[in-house]
């Protein structure tokens, strides 16, 4: 017997040797005279000294020995009296089994809903010509400072490593801009980036807002004629929501730096303060205009009358009539920096209009986007859920760091947002600009509105767990064994073909547990071997589902050779009638 560590450890030829001397030798007396001690309770590293002199032999002991259990080795080493607490046996760690705040492990359905998700996104990026990059996780520190505005104190600061001050990315615009500047032959470029980021914000789980999330964006860079990338962007925009199915439920607003800076020195905002005073706009879709008003005047410092004018703008929303009204502002249309942004407005809403995404665009005044990187369009999709309920107060909470979700005050937020940013890069090289203007979608939060309106449709699709078309079944009668082989090599056919398809991991599988786990996954077809079938050379194919008294509802036979073309042919006329891989009943993830 040895000690190691807190354990006390006996060898297989030990425990044997022991076994056999004990039946037929009394123990010496030192072997005696060691329990006594043990009994005293003497410490542990008394007690390995005694062991160690009670050896019965010199013998070596092996060193394949087996540690005794924490529960054993306390009861060898406390049986009849307390051992010294130092040196008592270390316990099992004990561990809080969670996530940390603002984070979520992702699995079952939800994954399936998310990765539909990112296919649909993804794939209008495509059509639009878009190539990806990636970038690190995390960003020298100095490359995200002075970049977010107020929005600076939500960046997760890293431990010094190596001499490098690094912070995890906030966004994936700005390490886009700082991706442009290290590659100064990339002149112009279509580019999609799908990602984490990471904001310390107060979580509100249920509603999408986290501190570990996915975006997905998409960027223009180059220099063009104005507006047609910011047009295309927005046509983006609305091909992705109607590819998820959302039917036109959901608004694009849409505003221009320049205009609302302009704005702001009409109404006489000293110039440091533009950037402050713009911020404190942008909360107009959850604050009312009392409370930003307030914030303007008593805590940012302006002149209540400034505060009152720049009122008498940011409450006005519309589309082309919006648009004529401020462009027959003699005072706006003075500003340079106005002017400007309503001669793009103009451009954009004639490119919009061909696009034929004008009926969901908002031209609202109140838009800001507190980034501080944004130097002409900007734009956000909001749809309900978005903003809080109204006129709901705020639950106070104990911490910033608790979760809203149950917050009535707290809405989702904008599902996407972007804008222009022509500076951007410029801040990196020092060089030429490399005018940029770009989208972010917020898979979590568009998740969040999916899960949402499912729930509340009772007649919402189910949601597959997974993607398999084909679930291969076997039926016999009396000494019937499985056909296992024969279901294996009808996988391996239609897996060749490029079939989804499964079978069950049994030997012989029972009828019950086979149509269970092809109706538990929701399996659109079965095909079904007989020994008596097979024969002949003929498999069944049974569409699950369908109704008693339907015509095929035992399934039909083909030849088995012909099985590939029969499945393909039947697939095919599933998705032309509109059924999903992954949602039945639905091409989408509409409710």
């Amino acid at each position: 017997m040895r000690s190691h560590g807190s354990f006390l450890y006996m060898s297989k030829s030990a425990k044997r040797l022991a076994s056999s001397e004990s039946a037929a030798i009394r123990p010496p007396r030192r072997a005696r005279d060691v329990a006594a001690l043990l009994q005293k309770g003497l410490s542990a590293a008394s007690h390995r000294l005694v062991l160690a002199q009670a050896r019965p032999t010199p013998r070596s002991l092996p060193h394949t020995s087996r540690p005794l259990s924490t529960s054993q080795a306390t009861a060898t080493t406390t049986s009849g009296g307390a051992v010294d607490d130092a040196h008592a046996p270390d316990a099992m760690p004990q561990y809080q089994l969670k996530v940390p705040k603002g984070t979520k492990d992702w699995q079952g359905t939800d994954m399936v809903i998310r990765d539909k998700v990112f296919s649909t996104i993804s794939s209008v990026f495509k059509r639009h010509g878009a190539v990806t990059i990636d970038t690190p996780v995390f960003e020298l520190k100095e490359i995200l400072a002075g970049k977010y505005g107020e929005d600076s104190k939500l960046i997760y600061d890293l431990a010094d490593q190596g001499g490098e001050l690094c912070s995890l990315r906030y966004d994936l615009t700005v390490p886009f801009a700082r991706w442009l500047a290290m590659n100064s032959s990339v002149q112009n470029i279509k580019r999609y980036h799908i990602a984490k980021v990471y904001r310390r914000d107060q979580p509100a789980m249920t509603k999408g807002r986290m501190r570990e999330f996915y975006q997905c964006d998409f960027d223009i860079a180059g220099v063009y004629d104005p507006m047609l990338p910011d047009a295309e962007i927005l046509r983006i925009t609305c091909e992705i929501f109607e590819g998820l199915g959302w039917k036109g439920n959901y608004t694009i607003k849409i505003n221009h730096r320049k205009i609302l800076d302009g704005i702001f020195e009409v109404c006489g905002v000293p110039k440091d303060k533009l950037r402050t005073i713009s911020s404190a706009v942008d909360k107009l879709d959850k604050s009312p205009w009392d409370e930003v008003r307030r914030e303007m005047t008593e805590e940012k410092g302006l002149a209540p009358e400034v505060a009152d004018k720049i009122g008498e703008y940011v409450i006005h929303k519309g589309q082309v009539d919006l648009l004529e009204k401020l462009k027959s502002d003699a005072v706006l249309s003075a500003n340079e920096s106005a002017a400007k942004g309503l001669n793009d407005m103009t451009l954009l809403f004639n490119y919009l209009s061909v696009f034929g995404v004008l009926p969901k665009i908002s031209f609202d005044m109140s838009l800001a986007r507190g980034l501080d990187y944004y130097t002409g369009v900007i734009y956000e999709v909001v749809t309900e859920g978005s903003a809080g309920k109204a006129g709901a107060k705020g639950k106070k909470t104990a911490s910033k760091d608790d979760d809203r979700s149950n917050d009535p005050a707290v809405g989702v937020g904008s599902v996407a947002a972007g804008g222009r940013y022509d500076d951007l890069v410029g801040m990196f090289s020092g060089k030429g600009q490399v005018p940029c203007v770009g989208i972010s979608f917020g898979v979590d939060r568009i998740f969040s509105i999916i899960k949402s309106r499912m729930a509340a449709d009772k007649n919402a699709p189910a949601v597959r767990s997974n993607e398999v078309d084909v679930f291969v079944m076997a039926f016999g009668g009396k000494g019937f064994e499985g056909l296992l082989a024969e279901r294996m090599e009808v996988c391996r056919t239609l897996w060749d073909a490029g079939i989804k398809a499964e079978f069950s991991w049994k030997v012989k599988p029972k009828p019950q547990q086979q149509f269970k786990a092809a109706e538990q996954g929701g399996v659109p077809f079965a095909v079904i071997l007989g020994v008596d079938e097979l024969a002949a050379r003929k498999v069944k194919i049974k569409e699950m589902g369908l109704a008693e008294g339907h015509a095929d509802k035992d399934g039909i036979l083909v030849d088995k050779d012909d099985l590939v073309a029969e499945v393909r042919s039947r697939l095919k006329a599933k998705e032309e009638e509109g059924v999903s891989d992954l949602v039945q009943g639905t091409t989408s993830l509409a409710v």
